[in-house]
């Protein structure tokens, strides 16, 4: 058999418990359907091929859902960090156990392919086991006195949150937000999103099979406007962790304004790689290809806009050119793929309507422009040549793979047309000027930028984005800021002056 029927034949075997009884919420350790007996489906954006029903959820389900969190909490957040730690580990575990399946999984469900979905359970896992490990000093604080008191800090779990996870690379980023929740002392109720919640039922699975006590982890499947909606209104949910488009982070907002709810939120971004003219043009472009051909081009950190200086324009591009000719689009989990389907004919619609933008404003398609094949949601690798910063282009985030040149003088230049744009979650900088790489990286507005270097993710550092591209930090201690409130203790030294009022 080959590789890529070898691949389809472990999938089916997976698929099958799913295929009959549907993708079901958890909640309160318990398999249940909506309570209006509501479902839709979930398709594979390779062939629109039925995957399983999925339980349609309203305000009823969350309401449940919350409940069983509130109830849960008090006895997850007074256990200690030590027996929250083995909980964790056991379901890292059990991640690394179920990788194949997971990743199996997730190119049917969201068209990614297998060779970068491969690597995502055993992501997911060292998630898990980073979060797990920092369980038992989760509370830990600092001690700052003053000259007549002791004062002690310390963090406190802030209660049941809720957690709302985006499409395009769920199984990882459910990890993300997740493990950090447990291991702080959360209860959880996560809301997927409806194009892809395949491994999300999959991981709270996996961690009711762990030893997780009920209620801890709710999973309520849905559409955001329903479902999505009555967990960030509801009044028992103290926080809201979202990762998807900036429109729909603002509509959270708004809809948690009434409760104070506090929210955490990764967005859009419209990320440049700026290539300097004494760059290292080989390795610049070799990233600047794999931060925004790879996973298809749907991840908030691509690299989608390329400021090349004018200078090295013309062969940087060159290059570039027969780079993205020579990307495999293919079946996401036949190992050879580089980029598989888009995850969803509404996205497909969308990603591809800016071709016609393109030309209409004024620049040039180079390779791509057009969709793959007559079957799923298949799109050519996609350069936009000769573009200036005042196109919607180079303003819009495509969430696909397509990529925009422009052209900048200097390094006054390059900074105004990098920082004009309303996101500001990465950059990615080439040169081998050290004071300019120090200038530039100081001055560019954006939340995380790697200088000569792709996205390389590492986990004690903050993640996260400045202006529509987000507000709050994960990883490390950043991520425990969220998910706990800080508490100051006074013990008075001695006895201090006290003013005696009507005495």
């Amino acid at each position: 058999m080959t590789d890529l029927t070898t691949q389809l034949a472990k999938l089916e075997a997976h698929l099958g418990r799913y295929r009959s009884e549907g993708l079901q919420n958890l909640i309160n350790g318990e398999t249940c359907a909506a309570r209006s007996g509501a479902h839709f489906e979930t398709r594979s954006p390779v062939d629109e091929s039925l995957i399983a029903t999925v339980s349609r959820s309203g305000a009823d389900d969350i309401d449940a859902a919350t409940k069983a969190a509130k109830a849960a909490f008090p006895e997850w957040a007074a256990m200690s960090g030590a027996k929250r730690k083995a909980i964790l580990h056991k379901i890292a575990d059990l991640i690394e156990e179920r990788a194949e399946e997971i990743a199996l999984c997730e190119c049917w469900d969201t068209g990614q392919a297998y060779r970068f979905m491969s690597k995502a359970a055993l992501r997911g896992a060292e998630n898990f086991r980073f979060f797990a490990d920092k369980a038992p000093s989760a509370r830990d604080g600092q001690s700052l006195p003053s000259p007549q008191h002791m004062n002690v800090t310390t963090r406190v779990p802030i209660g049941p949150v809720g957690i709302i996870t985006p499409w395009n690379t769920p199984f990882m980023l459910s990890t993300w937000k997740i493990a950090p929740a447990l291991a702080a002392g959360c209860t959880i109720v996560h809301k997927p999103a409806e194009f892809s919640p395949l491994t999300a039922r999959i991981l709270a699975e996996i961690a009711h099979d762990a030893g997780l006590p009920a209620g801890v982890w709710n999973l309520v499947n849905g559409f955001g406007e329903e479902a999505g909606k009555a967990l960030t209104e509801h009044p028992d949910i103290k926080a809201i962790a979202f990762v998807g488009e900036s429109k729909t982070g603002s509509m959270i907002m708004k809809q948690g304004a009434d409760t104070l709810k506090r929210v955490h939120f990764e967005l859009g971004g419209k990320n440049p790689v700026v290539v300097f003219e004494d760059a290292d043009l080989d390795r610049a472009l070799d990233a600047a290809v794999f931060m925004i051909y790879s996973l298809n081009g749907e991840r908030c950190t691509s690299s989608s806009r390329l400021l090349v200086q004018e200078s090295i324009a013309d062969t940087l591009e060159a290059k570039l050119i027969e780079r993205v000719k020579g990307l495999k689009v293919g079946h996401p989990l036949d190992p050879a793929t580089e980029v598989g389907p888009l995850i969803h004919k509404t996205h497909f619609d969308k990603v591809t309507s800016y071709f016609a933008i393109a030309e209409t404003d004024g620049a040039r398609i180079a390779v791509g422009g057009g969709r793959k094949g007559n079957e799923g949601w298949f799109v050519q690798p996609t350069l936009f040549t000769g573009a200036n910063t005042s196109m919607r282009i180079a303003q819009e985030e495509i969430f696909g793979p397509v990529l925009t040149s422009i052209r900048f003088k200097d390094e006054a230049d390059a900074l105004t047309i990098a920082n004009d744009v309303q996101y500001g979650l990465a950059g990615y900088l080439w040169t081998n000027d050290l004071t300019r790489a120090l200038r530039f990286s100081n001055a560019l507005e954006a939340g995380m930028i790697w200088v000569n270097s792709e996205n390389v993710r590492h986990l004690p550092t903050p993640f996260g984005g400045v202006k529509a591209s987000g507000i709050g930090r994960d990883g490390g201690d950043w991520s425990f800021e969220f998910y706990m409130e800080q508490k100051n203790i006074a013990f008075a030294l001695g006895q201090h002056k006290i003013q005696r009022l009507g005495a």
